[in-house]
C-alpha cells in the first residue's frame, strides 16, 4: 500500500521542518505549500512535493493538495502579520472572505480549515503528529517565579484569555499588576521588546490559546527565540499555557532561561491554584 499523504501548510520558522521530518520518519508522504516572503524555501528539500504560493492563492493551494492525494492537512509556522496585510486574494479567497463577519486570525484560519474539510481533507493539530512538543504543566526552569511574579501571572492569566476571546492576540505582558503590552500584528517578540522599552526590567509575559480557538491551526508557541527576546527585553518570567501550546527545543531553551535567571511556567488553572 502507498503511504498516506499529509499536506503541510507552512509558515516561517522551524515548526514546518519539525513536522516534515517527524511525519516523514513515521512513514508518511509529506507535501508542502509555502508562501513567498514567509516560508523558508529550503523546506522544499525536506518534503516529497513542494509548491510556493502568494498569500491568498487558495485555488492553487486546494488544487495542489488534491492533485497530490492529500488526506490530512496540518498548519505549522508563523506568517508575518504586517506582511500578510499585502495579501491579494484570488476568487476563491474573496468568496470566503465575503462570508466572514470578522477578519481576525482565528476566523480566517478556521474558514480555510472548513473549506479544506469540505473537500475531504481532514485538518489535524500538529500535536497529532508530534505530541512530544506540547508544553508540560508546572515550573519548567530551575528558578521558580518569585512571589510578585506569581501575582503577575495570576493577574495576566484571565486577562490574556479575555483578550483572546476578542481574537486580538495570544500574548500579554504585565508588570506590578499593570498591563504593559498587548500582542497585536507585530507578534510576541516585538510585544516583549516594546514592553521592555516601556517598563524596564522585570516584566512577566503570559501566552495562551485563545478561548474557543481552533487548536488545529494556530497553537501558541515558544522556544529559543522567545527566551533570547526575553533576555534582550530584560523580562523575568514567561507563562505559557500547558498542554495547548508547543515548546520548541525545550531542553536547550530552558537551559538558556536558567542561565539568564528567567523563570518559565507551563500555566493552567491547577498550576496557579497549587503554587503555594
Amino acid at each position: 500500500m502507498s503511504p498516506e499523504t499529509v499536506g503541510l501548510i507552512a509558515g516561517g520558522g522551524q515548526f514546518p521542518f519539525l513536522i516534515a521530518d517527524e511525519a516523514g520518519a513515521a512513514g508518511l508522504r509529506v507535501v508542502a505549500v509555502g508562501f513567498s516572503g514567509h516560508t523558508d524555501v529550503s523546506l522544499a528539500g525536506r518534503v516529497d512535493a513542494w509548491s510556493e504560493l502568494h498569500l491568498g492563492q487558495l485555488s492553487k493551494l486546494f488544487r495542489f493538495f488534491k492533485d497530490q492525494g492529500v488526506s490530512r492537512v496540518v498548519f505549522a509556522g508563523a506568517v508575518s502579520k504586517p506582511k500578510a496585510m499585502d495579501v491579494r486574494p484570488d476568487f476563491k479567497a474573496v468568496k470566503l472572505l465575503f462570508k466572514l463577519k470578522t477578519k481576525g486570525d482565528d476566523a480566517l484560519l478556521r474558514a480555510v480549515a472548513d473549506e479544506l474539510e469540505s473537500e475531504g481533507m481532514r485538518v489535524v493539530s500538529p500535536l497529532e503528529l508530534v505530541p512530544g512538543i506540547a508544553t508540560p504543566a508546572g515550573v519548567l526552569t530551575s528558578r521558580r517565579p518569585r512571589k510578585h511574579e506569581w501575582e503577575d501571572l495570576e493577574y495576566a492569566w484571565p486577562r490574556a484569555r479575555a483578550m483572546g476571546r476578542m481574537d486580538i492576540g495570544q500574548s500579554l505582558i504585565v508588570k506590578s499588576g499593570m498591563v504593559v503590552a498587548v500582542e497585536g500584528l507585530e507578534g510576541t517578540d516585538e510585544a516583549l521588546l516594546r514592553a521592555g522599552r516601556l517598563a524596564g526590567p522585570g516584566c512577566v509575559a503570559v501566552k495562551v490559546l485563545k478561548p474557543g480557538q481552533d487548536e488545529r491551526i494556530d497553537l501558541p508557541a515558544a522556544g529559543e527565540t522567545t527566551i533570547e527576546t526575553m533576555i534582550q527585553a530584560k523580562a523575568a518570567c514567561l507563562g505559557i499555557e500547558a498542554g495547548h501550546s508547543v515548546f520548541f527545543n525545550m531542553r536547550e531553551s530552558l537551559s538558556r532561561a536558567d542561565a539568564a535567571g528567567i523563570s518559565v511556567v507551563g500555566l493552567s488553572d491547577q498550576v496557579l491554584a497549587s503554587r503555594s
